[in-house]
């Protein structure tokens, strides 16, 4: 009989980021997850409990959990964004536990770039507030359809329906901007584990899931599907061996579709069409590679192509080639951006040199207004810019790839990270 039990490695994976207000208790309910999900070891819940009672705390600390640079643990807040990896028998995850505070920006965005669903904290006692508005836009802008918004410190408020209602319809009401595909409203106390994990049995009026029950049900969305096969050269394989005497292979991370074998793809910028004769990995052969496997690609004909370029599918949408691009980028530098800078233009896999054209509007990320007339961009400044490329980008709008719809810019003295950009 065919053995038909779900591995580990064949498990879904979902990739979630938790934001909201300073002390909504971000940190407390990833640790509840953790924890009452059976994903914590001994050695940890040890640790926990020897630091919350180091700080005095009557009883375990779970944000202790995930807090894990000393400021943040002295401060009592999250600075750096915590990633932690848990699973249960249904789903692997990936949490990004990222910052509140404003001056923080650019690590909330570093790590709700490649989430699946945002996870939105309000706290019962305050409602929605400038930063859930905030937080919620970056999750829209990155491009994020699935967001939980957990209503979090229910015990505070003596478990009322009405305090969750009201706060449900004026997320609703701030959200109509930005409003993503799927919304989520969960009633939760994090401290207490109502809703997180297990039912809440004080909160009868709730109908529906509980958080977990939402993550591991949720439909995982891949950005590329729509628009077919997108997949950046990375590496020219040439063994240059008698066993492998005229192996010419393409390795690459699939960022997009489904590479099969006998596919009809083009290479871009070049223009040049074939066929996918082999798919390998390592020394096993494949008959198709899926998006986020790294593989190797043969091709029917000897076609000139190289890191950078980018094969697609013949018969699907096709991206666009343009030096001139426009975008939505993060600042994460002290040092401003100014209309005239150059900068090292990382995209996929090719790297270009790029010359900012203009700085068109900054985004007001607590009003959504957009402010014109700019002539510079400060550290976690968003805004709308145009760049202008040495060499052609082959791209598509960052709604519908995310891979081949982003770039960074790169410090052309430091060799430092210094924006990212999501390309309109």
């Amino acid at each position: 009989m065919k053995d038909t039990t779900t591995t580990y490695l064949d498990m879904e994976l979902l990739r979630f980021t938790t934001a909201g207000n300073v002390d909504d208790g971000k940190s407390t309910l990833i640790g509840r997850l953790l924890y009452d999900s059976k994903s914590i070891f001994e050695d940890q819940m040890e640790a926990v409990e020897l630091a919350s009672r180091s700080r005095g705390n009557e009883e375990v600390n779970l944000a202790l959990l995930t807090d894990g640079l000393r400021s943040e643990r002295e401060q009592g807040i999250t600075i750096d964004v915590a990633y932690r990896y848990f699973a249960t028998p249904r789903r692997k995850f990936i949490i990004a536990d990222t910052p509140g505070h404003i001056q923080y920006t650019r690590n909330m965005v570093t790590g709700a770039s490649t989430a699946d669903l945002a996870l939105i904290l309000i706290d019962a006692r305050n409602g929605v507030m400038e930063q859930t508005v905030r937080h919620s836009f970056i999750a829209s802008l990155l491009g994020i359809t699935q967001v939980a918004v957990c209503v979090n410190k229910m015990d505070l408020v003596d478990y009322q329906q009405s305090v969750f209602e009201k706060i449900k319809a004026d997320y609703l009401g701030i959200s109509t901007e930005f409003r993503p595909k799927n919304i989520h409203f969960i009633p939760v106390s994090a401290k207490l584990g109502d809703n997180v994990v297990e039912k809440s049995a004080n909160m009868m009026w709730y109908e529906g899931t509980t958080l977990m029950e939402l993550l591991e049900t949720v439909p995982i969305l891949h950005s590329g599907d729509d628009i077919g096969i997108r997949f950046p050269v990375q590496h020219i394989i040439r063994p240059m061996s008698d066993e492998f005497h005229d192996f010419r292979g393409y390795a690459g991370r699939v960022a997009g579709g489904v590479l099969r074998k006998g596919d009809e793809v083009m290479v871009l910028p070049g223009g040049h069409c074939t066929t996918i004769s082999a798919i390998t990995l390592a020394d096993e052969a494949l008959e198709a590679a899926h998006e986020g496997e790294s593989v190797a690609v043969q091709l029917t004909d000897d076609i000139d192509a190289g890191r950078g370029d980018l094969i697609v599918g013949a018969n699907h949408e096709q991206p666009q080639i343009s030096q001139s691009v426009a975008l939505t980028i993060c600042w994460f530098n002290q040092t401003p951006m100014r209309a005239g800078n150059r900068y090292i233009i990382r995209h996929t896999t090719r790297e270009t040199q790029g010359i900012v054209k203009s700085i068109d509007y900054r985004i007001n990320v607590n009003t959504l207004q957009k402010d014109t007339g700019i002539d510079h961009l400060a550290m976690n400044d968003i805004a709308e810019i145009t760049l202008k490329t040495a060499t052609p980008l082959v791209f598509d709008a960052y709604k519908k790839n995310r891979s081949t719809g982003s770039l960074i810019f790169i410090d052309p003295n430091t060799f430092e990270t210094v924006g990212a950009g999501m390309i309109l």
